[in-house]
């Protein structure tokens, strides 16, 4: 008998996890057990990467993470760090022998680190009240270059007079007189600007360079060490023309800096070739359309000689490094929902090396990839598809692929995920083609019929596409038959397909996804009677104006919408923004177009019971838009409700909590209406 148990513990302990387990649908729960890796980092001769391993804590309602080190073929996967903070944002120094990051593992403060790899040693490098932004080394490895935000009081003219020793007054009143004096995710803005320092590795003192009143971008190294190159907008009209950046240089010595850049619109994102002769650069010559391609250019270091590389290529270029050779370059762009890791010669041609890049945004199925280069033609990127969030994947030159992590396998493995289909329609309206994918609950039978949601993304110039969504997974494993769906203004087709909404959204992109649910409702399996619409933001937008124009959904959530035009461009976050580049007029002067294209006008056509859903410290799309349209739908005894996240930002989900109550939210409306078996 003991004899047979041992053989019995002994095969139990070989079982691979999550065989024999009962498999069930995934729970709200189950989000916090979610991980996934963000900015992968891959050493200067291609042997290692680092990477950034996100996980959650139930007990806290955080999001936290680590930094973990695997060799280029997979293996000696193992921890740099541990512990319940956040450690992030890894960068190898060129002699691959060492790397900084940022952590707030000793304190609340957030720091720069320095770390040896041969011993694991690790220094603080700054205790700043304020965080390091973006941090560069220099060529020989002695120095860092970061910015970083300085405070200054804003002056008030508001004096008040001496309070008597021992009176209890309220705090001074605010005076405010900047244009943009509030930012989603950051509150009420306080005085300063973004400045650079030079930091040497040894730690000490930061050193300021640059005092001006505008923001600097991140700083990057000139080959003699001599130079920093950054971007900035320091024009007098900054405030009205925020997208007008330019590229600078600045000495060291002397701290005198040189404007590189010229032309009206925005140019960032200098990245300098491996001889140090030219900097290649992101941008566009600003046309105030609501959606232009971000374009690649090259230029000599000293600002010469300007060219615009991927003129004939009708996609964004998101992310890009200078091949080893300095003749082409590596990058990043989106394609039809799918992301994408390719060359670009210096005349332009293009050449893919792999696909199923992104999966970073674990909630909604937005597109979102992060990739770094070796020296010698390899890389590293965040792997995603619809069945995983970002993992950590290799390819080499030659296009050989492998992922190398499965972070997630642990809860799949007795977890069911719905299955997401790619599908493709024409528009009623004009017949364009449109791109969606279909989710179908787990244990999915074609025979009967379910009820489904049309989930609609938001931007409106973004786009979703072949990445896997805890949100859009949570549905399906309620029953519902989920489409998920990028309508003209998505981008990954092209800037013309993107502009279709210029100065006219929302309009017919309603079209295009009334024809998606019809095309879903040919297959059979969706019950017609029992619809249901959502989005955020800009789907926010598209949900209300929905429900202005048709009654085929049973219920609708409206999140974080724009309800009013008018109000909108007036208090969100960038004021100077959206109504000259999505309006081209301020609303006195064309109040008649704000209001056409504003959902509010329309409230008296709505009879769809509809909540709306917004977090209190939203400031992108203030929680005043929905509260508008609550109290017009109350006014029209329309059935509403309305459901405000405390702490929340535009963004929500900037706790695993949130993300869970806004599910759960969504969730139990449309249960509320649904046609019961």
């Amino acid at each position: 008998m003991r004899k047979l148990l041992i053989n019995l513990m002994l095969l139990v302990a070989l079982i691979p996890l999550g065989y024999g387990q009962v498999q069930s649908n995934l729970e709200l729960l189950d989000i916090f057990n979610m991980e996934m890796v963000t900015d992968p980092q891959i050493s200067p001769d291609g042997s290692k990467i680092i990477y950034v391993r996100n996980f959650k804590d139930v007990m806290t309602d955080k999001n936290l993470s680590n930094l973990w080190i695997i060799n280029f073929d997979g293996s000696n996967n193992r921890p740099l760090t541990t512990g319940n903070h956040n450690d992030f944002y890894p960068r190898w120094s060129h002699d691959g022998t060492k790397i900084i990051f940022k952590s707030n593992m000793a304190d609340d403060k957030m720091k720069l680190y320095l770390m040896w790899l041969d011993t694991k040693e690790t220094m603080a490098l700054t205790n700043t009240p304020q965080s390091p932004g973006q941090v560069s080394w220099s060529y020989d490895d002695k120095y860092l270059a970061f910015s970083m935000f300085v405070p200054k009081e804003n002056p008030s003219i508001v004096k008040l007079p001496a309070k008597p020793e021992g009176a209890k007054w309220n705090d001074p009143p605010k005076y405010i007189d900047q244009m943009n004096y509030r930012g989603d995710g950051q509150g009420y803005l306080k005085g300063g600007n973004t400045q650079l320092f030079t930091l040497p590795i040894s730690g000490g003192t930061p050193k300021q360079l640059t005092f001006t009143d505008f923001d600097h971008g991140g700083p990057v190294w000139s080959k003699n060490n001599a130079l920093l190159y950054f971007s900035a907008n320091f024009h007098k009209d900054e405030e009205f023309e925020p997208a007008n950046s330019e590229i600078y240089s600045i000495s060291i010595s002397d701290g005198k800096i040189t404007p590189l850049t010229d032309r009206f619109g925005p140019d960032g994102n200098p990245v300098l070739s491996p001889d140090g002769s030219k900097i290649a650069y992101l941008g566009y010559d600003d046309r105030f359309q609501g959606y232009q391609l971000t374009e690649l250019y090259v230029m000599n270091s000293d600002g010469s000689g300007s060219q615009l590389i991927s003129g004939n290529f009708d996609r964004d270029v998101e992310d890009m490094v200078w091949n080893p050779k300095g003749n082409g370059f590596y990058f990043s762009y989106t394609d039809q929902g799918m992301g994408k890791l390719a060359t670009m010669s210096l005349s332009g041609t293009v050449d893919d090396i792999t696909d199923e890049l992104g999966g970073l945004n674990l909630g909604r199925p937005y597109n979102g990839a992060s990739f770094s280069a070796s020296t010698n033609g390899k890389f590293a990127y965040t792997y995603g598809t619809t069945k995983n969030p970002a993992d950590l994947a290799v390819v080499d030159i030659k296009k050989n692929k492998k992922r190398l992590t499965a972070l997630n396998d642990d809860l799949f493995a007795f977890k069911k995920l719905g299955n997401v289909e790619e599908i493709w329609w024409e528009s009623s309206y004009d017949q364009r083609k449109i791109q969606g994918w279909v989710v179908t609950p787990p244990d999915f039978d074609p025979s009967k019929k379910y009820p489904m949601i049309l989930e609609i993304h938001g931007g409106p110039f973004q786009s979703y596409g072949s990445v896997y969504s805890a949100e859009i997974q949570a549905y399906a494993a309620e029953g519902y038959v989920v489409l998920y769906t990028n309508p003209r203004g998505s981008t990954s087709y092209g800037e013309e397909f993107g502009n279709l909404i210029h100065h006219d959204y929302p309009n017919h992109d309603y079209e295009d996804l009334m024809s998606g649910v019809d095309a879903l409702l040919t297959k059979g399996y969706v019950d017609e009677n029992n619809l249901f619409v959502t989005g955020g933001s800009g789907g926010g937008v598209l949900t209300a104006w929905i429900v202005g124009k048709t009654n085929r959904f049973k219920a609708a959530v409206v999140a974080k919408p724009v309800i009013n035009w008018s109000s909108f461009v007036l208090y969100s976050d960038a004021i100077p923004f959206f109504a000259k580049y999505w309006f081209g007029k301020k609303p006195w002067e064309d109040p008649e177009n704000y209001m056409r294209r504003s959902p509010l006008t329309y409230v008296g056509n709505v009879t769809t019971p509809t909540m709306l859903l917004t977090g209190e410290e939203d400031y992108r799309t203030p929680i005043a838009e929905s509260e508008q349209f609550y109290a017009a739908l109350k006014l029209q005894n329309v059935e509403t409700a309305m459901v405000r996240i405390p702490g929340a930002s535009h963004g929500i989900a900037n706790r695993p909590s949130n993300l869970i109550a806004k599910i759960a939210a969504v969730l139990a409306w449309f249960e509320k209406y649904k046609d019961k078996d």
